[in-house]
């Protein structure tokens, strides 16, 4: 991130820094200039000039001063005292208020969300974003929050293992420093439909072949982010109503699924897909031998055009460019990627 980028991201001392800094360039540029016009100095003696003037050293002047050289020499030298007295009280603010440990620290963070590669940007920490980033923690994946709201980022700070940025996620400045062009998707949870279809919009500009999972409140605004380049849009009250009548109709099923992918218990379970090498291309579900070798259950296929084949049969031949849709625990998912990749 550059010192613009700082400028622009809310530290007001640092802010107060910049223009103190160029305060005092702009009153050496002045000085120099003053006295090469008023005293006629060379540019070396009115450098020198200015210096022992705006730095208050008190050495000889150059040249004995005309009336007009001593008022302006006086003017310059009020002006440098009030920059001075101006600069200590922000630098003061700047590291009591805890700013200056603050704006390190984001510049490390920024320096690692820099070198993320085939990462995932949340777009939102609200409550689905949030419970989206304890999955992606949970699976060990990178990824980076966007968030512009002030209470909700110091929830964010809390944890010092999400890598965050201060910002507005509509804005393409933002998402291109979140790494969008690098990223491999992008899940936006935004309270507002229109919001999240901005970031669709862009983020398919900037990255098309990024993975593109966007939220949507209203079923007409499903259309226009697929048409926008959603690769898939989810309705979390639709979902959550859908899983309420489940459990009024099917309770037990739902109670067994629960137990299943539930966090909470010892026979935790997980669904993982894997792509196959080609060596194992040819060979049957039987050949593989999963199942017995690892505990995990191959329970689909997703073929090359994007069609699954659901609950396959041990005859079945593996294609090229196949994924294996495997459920299990993490031992066996772990157990089943080191098999696979020794055939």
């Amino acid at each position: 991130m550059n010192l613009l980028m700082y400028y622009k991201s809310g530290y007001p001392h640092f802010r107060r820094i910049i223009i103190i800094i160029f305060l005092l360039f702009l009153s050496l540029f002045i000085g120099v200039i003053g006295y090469m016009i008023i005293e006629n100095y060379t540019f070396v003696e009115a450098f020198y000039m200015t210096i022992i003037t705006i730095s208050t050293a008190g050495f000889m002047e150059v040249h004995p001063l005309s009336n007009i050289g001593r008022m302006f020499t006086s003017f310059l030298l009020i002006t440098a005292i009030g920059i001075f007295f101006y600069g200590a009280t922000t630098i003061a603010g700047f590291i009591i208020e805890g700013e200056f440990r603050n704006f390190f620290k984001n510049y490390n963070v920024n320096k690692k969300i820099e070198s993320l590669k085939n990462h995932v940007i949340v777009c939102g920490y609200g409550r689905n974003g949030k419970q989206v980033c304890l999955e992606l923690e949970d699976d060990g994946q990178p990824f980076v929050v966007i968030e512009k709201r002030e209470l909700i980022i110091e929830d964010i700070k809390t944890n010092p293992a999400i890598l965050f940025i201060d910002g507005d996620a509509t804005d393409e400045e933002v998402l291109i420093e979140a790494g969008i062009k690098c990223a491999k998707a992008i899940i936006t949870t935004l309270p507002e439909d229109p919001e999240n279809l901005y970031v669709v919009l862009s983020s398919r500009e900037l990255n098309p072949d990024i993975t593109i999972i966007s939220r949507s409140s209203h079923e007409s605004s499903v259309n226009k982010l697929k048409r926008a380049g959603a690769n898939n849009i989810i309705m979390p009250e639709k979902i959550g109503g859908a899983h309420m009548a489940a459990l009024v109709m099917k309770p037990d099923i739902m109670e067994f699924i629960a137990q299943l992918i539930g966090q909470d218990n010892d026979i935790s379970l997980t669904f993982e897909e894997l792509t196959l090498s080609e060596i194992s291309v040819g060979k049957t579900i039987k050949d593989l031998d999963i199942r017995n070798k690892t505990g995990a259950n191959i329970i689909g296929l997703k073929l090359p055009e994007g069609k699954y084949t659901i609950n396959p049969l041990p005859e079945t031949i593996i294609g090229p460019n196949t994924k294996l849709i495997v459920l299990g625990n993490r031992k066996q998912i772990s157990d089943m990627r080191e098999i696979l990749q020794e055939l």
